[in-house]
């Protein structure tokens, strides 16, 4: 908003009513053949219901007379619609310029969002200080996403607020994400997915174990490692050596039995279509990951590597083991390779060995994850479908039956 002088009178209009096409056409005509500066405008519909606000600056000969306000009050009236308007004082309009500095990004995410998650989210915002600039539903069909585009004028312990936030989330069912709002939001260029358990639902070790008739040995040492209570790896190690004597038909079987996460192609598939590259970065095995790769036509995949001799396992892993800390080397590779700053990289996961990679990103999704990871994630999902993803970048459904659709 540019400075006014403090001999023009400024108008705030606020006209709602029932939507229909050429209501703001007609508004701004007024406004132009007034000789009038508009210095701000907004406006939303909400099923059929229009809700306009316009501040603008009269000149010196309609300040006098104030023709325009009557213009603009019949006009409403012919429209259907009701008008008020409120001339601002110098202090008002000045204490509107100040910048806010800090901008966020509040987004919740349930089945249906409640009443009561969003009554404790706005209380929570409030109490901080935060103003709520613009609110939107994301979704298309249910209630089932809604963004908030919040600011402040002082610096927000968002590491506090997120622990609020967390607690909101766990009381009222809902997912709230918390991002910092301005352009590496909106674009971000390369999404990094674990792959047990996130990209797909199954556990491959687990699986392979299965096949060996190892499957509870390995599956109560996959679930101590996850849970961070154990090296990465030293339980690969140990969980290989039970893979001795797997064969690549039995590899062949696990994979014709693998089930992708819901919303997984769909997900890659808009991503691709928006230019983001993808990875995958699994402490799991190349037999699988590569095939994953090929099928959703990702760009990059980084997994373990069984040793084989003849077509059977040897019970060894080829080194490098890829666990936690490479992981994130791993992310940082790709992102230093195709020139991507790392606030640009989405990285998502479930287990302990995904935390130094969602937090090497600049956005970390903890996807359905245990409890350690999503105390250390930038966020977190519960939700069944990947595609829920996308309204962390601002898509909305809308936007993503569009692009489906091509």
């Amino acid at each position: 908003m540019t400075p006014t002088a403090a001999h023009k009178s400024v108008v705030l209009i606020t006209v709602a009513g029932p939507d229909a096409p050429g209501i703001t056409s007609q508004l701004t005509g007024i406004l132009a053949d007034g000789g009038t500066t508009i210095l701000d405008i907004g406006q939303a519909v909400i099923h059929g219901l229009l809700s306009l606000s316009i501040l603008f600056e009269l000149n010196e000969a309609e300040a006098r007379d104030k023709t325009i306000i009557k213009d603009l009050l019949f006009k409403a009236t012919e429209l259907g619609m009701k008008l008020d308007f409120r001339v601002m004082k110098p202090d008002e309009i000045t204490q509107k310029q100040k910048h806010k500095a800090y901008h966020y990004a509040v987004t919740l995410m349930a089945e249906r969002v409640s009443a009561p998650a969003l009554h404790h989210v706005t209380a929570a915002l409030a109490k901080n200080k935060i103003n709520i600039d613009e609110i939107a539903r994301l979704s298309e069909d249910e209630f089932s996403c809604v963004e908030m585009l919040v600011s402040t004028e002082a610096e927000v312990d968002r590491r506090r607020l997120r622990k609020e936030l967390l607690e909101i989330a766990s009381q009222s069912q809902v997912d709230i994400a918390l991002q910092a709002e301005g352009l590496y939001r909106r674009a971000k260029r390369l999404v990094v997915f674990d792959m047990d358990s996130t990209l797909i639902q199954n556990e491959v070790i687990d699986e392979f174990a299965r096949e060996c008739g190892a499957f509870e040995a390995v599956s109560e040492i996959t679930h101590t490692a996850m849970k961070g209570k154990m090296e990465f790896d030293e339980s690969l190690r140990l969980r290989v050596e039970k893979l001795k004597g797997l064969t690549n038909a039995q590899m062949d079987r696990v994979f014709s039995r693998i089930q992708l996460t819901p919303g997984a192609k769909d997900l890659i598939r808009v991503l691709k279509q928006l230019g983001y590259k993808t990875a995958l970065i699994s402490g799991g095995f190349t037999s699988i990951a590569d095939r994953i790769k090929s099928e959703l036509g990702i760009d990059f995949a980084y997994a373990n590597q069984l040793e084989m001799s003849q077509g059977v396992a040897t019970g060894k892993v080829i080194p490098p083991i890829v666990n936690a800390q490479r992981k994130a080397d791993l992310l940082d590779l790709i992102a230093q390779q195709e020139r991507i700053h790392l606030d640009q990289v989405i990285a998502i996961g479930d287990g302990a060995n995904d935390i130094p990679m969602l937090e090497k990103a600049g956005l970390g999704i903890a996807f359905n994850a245990k409890a350690v990871v999503r105390e250390r994630a930038d966020l977190s999902l519960s939700q069944k479908s990947l595609k829920s993803v996308l309204y962390l970048l601002g898509i909305s459904g809308r936007d993503l039956q569009e692009i489906l659709k091509t």
